[in-house]
C-alpha cells in the first residue's frame, strides 16, 4: 500500500523547506522531495553564494580607497579563493537545513517527483511518483501536494545558454576566471548585481536593458540615480535596447554581436554575455496535465490561499509568479501550510512585502513607487532626503543615495519607501514594519533615531513629507 503523508511538498527550497518545519509545527505529517539539494535556488544558485562574492568585491574596491588610511602595493584579487568563501558558505547554511528537517520530523525524499491525476492510489489528482537516482520508483498518497518546485534562468530563444560565451547567472557563480569584458543583458536585480559586482572586479561591464529605465520595479528617481552612479563607475548603461541575435558570428575569433539601442545599431564584442532577463517557473515534466491544475502565461494560478484549481493540491513560491523572492515563498508556504490545518490566514498584501537589490550603493523599497501612486488617483505628498551630507554615510564613505517617502496626502497613509544607499537592504526592514502597523509618517518621524546612523535618514525623510525637516 502507498505511504501517505498530511502534507507533501515538491521542492526542498526556501519556499518548501519552510512551509515543512511549518506543517510538522502544526502537527502535520510532513514528507519533502528533493531530487537535488535542499536549500534550493537561493541557498546554491542565488540569494547566498552571489551575495557572498558581492561581498568579496565590495571589499576589494573599500580598500583600494587610501583615503581611510589602508595602503597595500600588492594588492589583487584571488577569484578562486573567493569562490571557495562562497561555497564554505553554502555548504555550512546546507547543512543547517537538512539539521532543521530532523530536528522537526521531516522526511526528505531524495529524488524527482510527479503529480498524478486520479488513479487507482487516489480518486482525485494528488498522488506523487517518485522516480529515484537508481530508475527505481515509488508512489506517495498525501491528503495534500505543496508545488515548490522553483525557477530556473530564463533564457533568450534567438540566444541560448552555453556556458561559455553566454551564460546564465547560475553559470557566472561558477566561473574560474574573471572575463576582460561582460555584456549583461537584463537590467533588473540580478543583472545590477552582476553589473556592480564586475565593475568593482575590473571588468569592463556593459548593461542592456530592453525597456526605458534599469532596475523596472523600482521608482524612476532610484533608477536614474542608479544609473548616472554605474556610469560614473565607467559602466556602459544602455536602455530601450534590444539584442540582434542574427548578427552574432564570429571573425577573426572575436565573438560580436549587435543590439538596435533607440533606433540605432551598435555592435559589441564582449569576452561573455550573461543573460539576466528573469526566471522561468519550473512547471514542466511535474505531472500538471493529468491535474485540473491551471497554469496562466507559465506560472500556476493559485487563490489566496495558495490552492490550485485542484482543492488538494498548493502552489507557492517563484511557480506563482507573484513575487519571485525568497522570502516570499517562505511566507506563501507558511501561509498554505496554515490553510490546510484550517487555520484562518490574511491574504497577503505584495505591496508590504520589502524589495532588495545588493548593488553598491543597495536598492530597498517596500510599497508603491511615486508613478505608480499617481496611476492609481492618489494625491500624493513626498519627502525626499539626500544622503550626501549625512554623518554615518560619510563616515562609512558612501553617501550617495537617498531616502524617499510618498504619502497619501489626504489620509497620511505611508504608500511607499525607496532608499539608494549604504546598507539599504537592512534599513528597509524599518519601513517594512511601519508599513504593516500603518503608521505616518509623522509617527516614523518623531520615532528617535540614534545618532550616528543610518537609520536616521529615514526619520528625516519622514520629517521632510510634513515639511518639518531639520537637516533636508
Amino acid at each position: 500500500m502507498a505511504e501517505t503523508f498530511d502534507v507533501m511538498i515538491l521542492g526542498g527550497g526556501t519556499g518548501g523547506y519552510v512551509a515543512a518545519i511549518r506543517a510538522s509545527q502544526l502537527g502535520l505529517s510532513v514528507a519533502v522531495v528533493e531530487a537535488d539539494k535542499l536549500g534550493g535556488t537561493c541557498l546554491h544558485q542565488g540569494c547566498i553564494p552571489s551575495k557572498a562574492l558581492l561581498r568579496s568585491a565590495e571589499l576589494f574596491h573599500a580598500v583600494q580607497d587610501d583615503a581611510f588610511g589602508i595602503v597595500s602595493s600588492d594588492l589583487h584579487f584571488d577569484l578562486p579563493k573567493a569562490m571557495d568563501r562562497k561555497q564554505k558558505i553554502v555548504d555550512q547554511l546546507h547543512k543547517g537545513v537538512a539539521f532543521l528537517m530532523k530536528k522537526n520530523q521531516v522526511r526528505v525524499i531524495e529524488g524527482y517527483g510527479r503529480i498524478m491525476g486520479p488513479s487507482i492510489f487516489s480518486p482525485s489528482a494528488g498522488a506523487v511518483r517518485v522516480e529515484y537516482a537508481d530508475g527505481e520508483t515509488e508512489i506517495f498518497t498525501p491528503k495534500h501536494t505543496i508545488i515548490a518546485t522553483g525557477s530556473k534562468p530564463r533564457a533568450l530563444p534567438q540566444l541560448p545558454f552555453d556556458g561559455e560565451w553566454v551564460i546564465s547567472s547560475d553559470d557566472a557563480l561558477r566561473l574560474e576566471t574573471l572575463p576582460d569584458s561582460l555584456l549583461i543583458v537584463g537590467a533588473g536585480a540580478i543583472g545590477l548585481e552582476w553589473a556592480s559586482m564586475m565593475a568593482d572586479l575590473g571588468v569592463k561591464v556593459t548593461l542592456l536593458e530592453a525597456l526605458p529605465q534599469i532596475l523596472p520595479q523600482e521608482d524612476e528617481e532610484v533608477a536614474k540615480e542608479m544609473a548616472r552612479l554605474l556610469k560614473k563607475r565607467k559602466v556602459e548603461v544602455f536602455t530601450n535596447a534590444t539584442l540582434d541575435a542574427a548578427s552574432v558570428r564570429d571573425e577573426n575569433g572575436i565573438s560580436m554581436i549587435d543590439a538596435v539601442i533607440d533606433n540605432e545599431r551598435k555592435t559589441f564584442t564582449p569576452d561573455k554575455i550573461l543573460v539576466a532577463i528573469g526566471r522561468k517557473a519550473n512547471v514542466d515534466d511535474i505531472g500538471l496535465e493529468a491535474t485540473n491544475v491551471v497554469v496562466e502565461r507559465g506560472v500556476i494560478v493559485v487563490d489566496a490561499q495558495m490552492r490550485t484549481a485542484e482543492s488538494s493540491i498548493f502552489a507557492i513560491g517563484d511557480v506563482i509568479g507573484r513575487l519571485q523572492l525568497a522570502h516570499v515563498a517562505s511566507h506563501e508556504g507558511i501561509l498554505a501550510v496554515e490553510a490546510i490545518a484550517g487555520i484562518t490566514t490574511e491574504e497577503i498584501d505584495y505591496t508590504k512585502i520589502p524589495r532588495c537589490t545588493y548593488t553598491r550603493p543597495e536598492v530597498a523599497s517596500v510599497g508603491i513607487t511615486e508613478k505608480q501612486a499617481k496611476e492609481q488617483g492618489y494625491e500624493i505628498k513626498v519627502g525626499k532626503y539626500s544622503l550626501r551630507a549625512h554623518g554615518k554615510a560619510m563616515v562609512y564613505g558612501e553617501n550617495d543615495g537617498f531616502v524617499k517617502i510618498i504619502a497619501d496626502a489626504k489620509t497620511d497613509d505611508l504608500l511607499g519607501v525607496h532608499i539608494l544607499g549604504p546598507h539599504a537592504t537592512e534599513l528597509i526592514a524599518q519601513a517594512a514594519l511601519s508599513e504593516f502597523l500603518d503608521a505616518t509618517p509623522f509617527e516614523l518621524g518623531t520615532v528617535i533615531h540614534a545618532h550616528p546612523t543610518l537609520s536616521e535618514a529615514i526619520g528625516e525623510a519622514a520629517l521632510i513629507v510634513q515639511g518639518r525637516g531639520i537637516h533636508g
